[in-house]
């Protein structure tokens, strides 16, 4: 181990526990706001609606309107609503979509915000904001954007459906598996990395068989928490980079984009980083990536891009936008690495 590394926290007050989710007029009034504006997906705005009803004369309004990928336009209908509403922090109930836009306003008026989960997205607890414009997403990183409130209650995931939840879990494993070798790493990401993966191979396989039972669901969530706190402090590299790609230019489900791609680049790196990847191999058995897609298989996660309706023809710009503007890796990337690694997971094939 390293005895030189620069660590520093997140400064987000994490509220944990089943009910706490209850008690989010308080935190409102402990960030001395009065207006709060309630954010979610159009799916879960009947969950938006009640929050806000509880919240009474603190809740100016809902806005519904979160959509994937955070689009620009999207947060400008949204800040519209913000003006008009006389906002002044918003709650965001929901997975990543909503955190998202939560984060966007954020950046763009240093609006407070109180993050309420229902994912296992990991996103409420970094200081970064990834957004769509013109098929391109990009991604900042600002104090700003960090929401200052999170409150995970895992009642709130008892209706998140099997099949989502295995996918949402498997995108928080990708945080925790770059944090493995980030170039900004440090003992205490790494301990968190390794406690959030051995979190999820504990529960997402607890959630197939019991998915009703409270501390299953709050082991993942706890998870979550922690592979989305090491995402908010180190850098990541070529799993985001392809997953942001691919999100950005195709409009490919977020979760399940990440879902698929973490075996393929989980063993790409391994080649280059092996004893920093062993405690994977330790926690899921057999090679890096193959013991991931033997663990994703296991557990019903989709495994082939084809099935996300790409073609063969869109990997190869894929490889091409991945590949002209690349993160830092461990391993160093070219067109034709880059463009078998999306053949592999295009196909769903076990890495080898």
């Amino acid at each position: 181990m390293s005895h030189e590394f620069v660590y520093s926290g997140n400064p987000a007050h994490i509220v944990f526990g089943v009910g706490k989710s209850t008690f989010v007029g308080d935190w409102v009034e402990k960030l001395g706001c009065r207006q709060a504006l309630v954010l979610s997906t159009p799916q879960q705005k009947a969950d938006a609606e009640a929050l806000a009803a509880r919240l009474g004369p603190r809740a100016v309004g809902v806005f519904s309107g979160a959509v994937m990928h955070t689009p620009v336009e999207v947060t400008e209908k949204a800040m519209e609503v913000v003006r008009q509403t006389g906002s002044d922090c918003v709650v965001s109930l929901g997975g990543g979509s909503t955190t998202g836009l939560g984060k966007a306003i954020a950046f763009r008026t240093d609006l407070p915000q109180i993050v309420i989960p229902t994912t296992y997205a990991g996103s409420e607890v970094t200081p970064i904001l990834g957004q769509t414009e013109g098929g391109r997403k990009t991604t900042v990183r600002h104090a700003s954007i960090l929401p200052e409130v999170v409150i995970y209650d895992p009642a709130l995931t008892l209706g998140l459906p099997v099949a989502m939840s295995v996918t949402s879990g498997l995108n928080a494993m990708a945080h925790a598996l770059e944090a493995l070798y980030a170039q900004d790493r440090n003992p205490i990401s790494t301990l968190m990395a390794v406690e959030g993966l051995r979190a999820f191979k504990t529960s997402l396989p607890g959630i197939i068989e019991m998915p009703q039972v409270l501390d299953i669901r709050a082991e993942a969530l706890y998870g979550a928490w922690l592979c989305g706190t090491v995402l908010g402090t180190v850098g990541m590299a070529l799993h985001h980079k392809i997953c942001h790609t691919l999100g950005g230019a195709f409009d490919t489900p977020h979760a399940d984009t990440h879902a698929i791609m973490l075996p393929h680049t989980a063993a790409y790196n391994a080649v280059a980083v092996p004893d920093l990847l062993a405690p994977v191999a330790d926690v899921f058995g057999g090679s890096v990536g193959g013991g991931l897609w033997d663990f994703a298989k296991r557990i019903g996660a989709p495994l082939a891009l084809k099935d996300l309706g790409l073609s063969q023809a869109d990997l190869d710009r894929a490889a091409e936008i991945a590949t002209e503007n690349p993160y830092w890796n461990p391993r160093p990337i070219d067109w034709e690495s880059i463009r078998g690694l999306l053949q592999y997971a295009w196909e769903g094939r076990r890495p080898t």
